[in-house]
């Protein structure tokens, strides 16, 4: 599809091929390096061999995209028509990503906007979508990235780990915040915050922190118009019950996802990731 405004993501929006394809949305790949093979997210390596991999403690590390992939993705949307990209990514504060696309879009051929949502997953993906949208009626530039930052200020990101020690040996937390996450066996309830992740509550159960990203995820979606996003690593049973649930008990939902996390963000959470994404229209 050529229009003025194309949209480019990256993998960790998560978005469903069909409405990649459906909007006409880029999505550049992040790299999951397992022991000393590196692979692409979404096309060289799936949510279940990275769960097999985590479970056998093989050493698992994550890279951006270099500035060369997206100058490449930039080219060739200019080469497609588009006047103008706009470039959406996830959290700079867990990814070098959004500083890759920034160097690339120095010297890309057409104007480039690159925004950090402070975003990841469908939150992301979310962004992606209403900036597509509002690309394919005509917006301009400024009016494509003005509906990604409209959506990113409303939207807000929950989830649930088994354990906290992903994100540390990672650097997504610090080892204080894990070391409170793990004393006397509590389940950490965290969100996205400024695009850092915080812990958010503590838990005695598993259960009970389920029960409780649901109440959260039904107070803050309220009975207006939202979208929500249900991700889940190595527990779908676990997601569909709680997406039934959230169906049940959120009445404004227009859209509901509910998908398996990619190798990205599964190797920094670990099995048995439980998220929810709450997204107003």
């Amino acid at each position: 599809m050529s229009r003025h405004v194309a949209i480019v993501t990256d993998s960790t929006a998560y978005l469903p091929p069909q409405t990649r394809e459906r909007h006409a949305i880029t999505t550049v790949p992040l790299t999951v390096v397992i022991g000393d093979r590196a692979l692409e997210e979404g096309t060289e390596i799936s949510a279940k061999s990275l769960a097999e991999a985590l479970q056998k403690r093989r050493p698992v590390t994550t890279s951006r995209p270099s500035p060369e992939i997206f100058a490449a993705a930039y080219r060739e949307a200019a080469e497609a028509g588009a006047r103008g990209i706009v470039s959406l990514h996830l959290s700079a504060e867990v990814s070098g990503t959004y500083d890759a696309a920034v160097l690339a879009a120095k010297d890309a051929p057409v104007p480039v906007r690159v925004v950090d949502t402070r975003m990841v997953g469908m939150a992301l993906g979310f962004c992606a979508l209403a900036a597509a949208e509002v690309a394919e009626a005509g917006g301009s530039l400024d009016e494509v990235v003005a509906a990604a930052e409209k959506r990113v200020a409303g939207t807000s990101a929950y989830f649930y780990v088994d354990t906290l020690d992903y994100l540390r040996r990672g650097g997504r937390i610090g080892a204080a915040q894990a070391l409170l996450g793990s004393a006397l066996a509590v389940k950490p309830l965290l969100e996205l915050d400024g695009g850092r992740i915080e812990l958010r509550e503590k838990v005695r159960t598993a259960s009970k922190a389920i029960a409780r990203l649901e109440e959260i995820a039904v107070e803050r979606a309220g009975s207006g118009a939202v979208d929500i996003a249900v991700h889940h690593l190595s527990a779908p049973e676990r997601a569909a019950v709680l997406a039934d649930r959230l169906r049940e008990r959120i009445p404004g939902i227009e859209e509901l996802h509910v998908s398996e996390v990619g190798a990205v963000i599964g190797a920094h959470t670990g099995p048995g990731l439980l998220a929810v994404v709450v997204s107003p229209r």
